[in-house]
């Protein structure tokens, strides 16, 4: 019974940054966790991916489109990577 979704942020392709490791993968990666918890019921997982994300912001690990004086400049594989790195300690 559950309905087919499809899940995405919102904020375009921006292909004028493509391929430059500078796009910021936070809103995929959290629109991922939502799938996890709308279409397949793994709110643990989902919960674990949403606190990886808060984690690592909260060390001060931020892409240059969010970044904020103090906190450290990383790109796209480099955020995915903390962001996956932190689900993996959540997780264990």
């Amino acid at each position: 019974g559950k309905r087919k979704a499809l899940y995405e942020p919102v904020h375009g392709s921006a292909p004028d940054i493509a391929g430059k490791g500078i796009a910021n993968p936070i809103a995929m990666i959290a629109s991922f966790a939502m799938c996890l918890r709308y279409s397949f019921n793994l709110t643990k997982e989902a919960d674990n991916l949403e606190k990886a994300i808060a984690n690592v912001l909260d060390q001060g690990i931020r892409t240059g489109d969010i970044m904020a004086e103090g906190a450290r400049q990383v790109g796209t594989v480099e955020m995915g990577e903390a962001i996956l790195a932190e689900f993996k300690s959540l997780s264990a």
